[in-house]
Parts: structure tokens; sequence; C-alpha cells
């Protein structure tokens, strides 16, 4: 279920603040969120895989924890990405 690193060379080129950055939050959370669709998927066909439905829950908890933190922390930045990446706000 892991990324190549094709795709996430593009991810992390799309949402970097700067050249070679890789742990700024907009980075991780659309690495997450592409993460989350791709298990998503794994999880309609296979649904009695309750080790993935376990992976997926934490994912999904990590990225609503680096929401939060970029909610308060840059308020612009996090409204661009929600809309970017499609994620609902609470």
């Amino acid at each position: 279920m892991a990324l190549d690193s094709a795709k996430k060379a593009e991810i992390v080129a799309k949402f970097a603040r700067k050249s070679g950055d890789t742990g700024s939050p907009e980075v991780q959370v659309a690495l997450l969120t592409t993460r989350i669709s791709e298990l998503t998927g794994h999880l309609k066909i296979n649904k009695k895989d309750f080790s993935s439905r376990l992976g997926l829950l934490k994912l999904v908890g990590r990225r609503k924890r680096l929401l939060k933190y970029l909610k308060a922390k840059n308020y612009e930045s996090y409204t661009k990405l929600i809309a970017e990446l499609g994620i609902r706000d609470k």
C-alpha cells in the first residue's frame, strides 16, 4: 500500500513550501490523503481486512491532528490545502 517514489515526489513538489521540503504539514497531509484514498479503495474490495482498517483509522487520526495544527498556525494555508485536496472542513 506504500506510494511509489514517482507519485510521492510529484505530491511533495506540488505542496512543498520550498524545494526539498518534505516535513511541512501541507506535504504530510497531502501524502496521508493519497494513502487514505488508496486504502479506502482496497477496503471496498476486501471488506474483512480488519488490520488494514485499523491502519486506515490511524492515518485518518494523524491527518486530523496535522490539519488541526495547520488550522491554528496558518489558517490561510489550511483553507487552500483543504480546497485543493477536497477535504471537508469541520
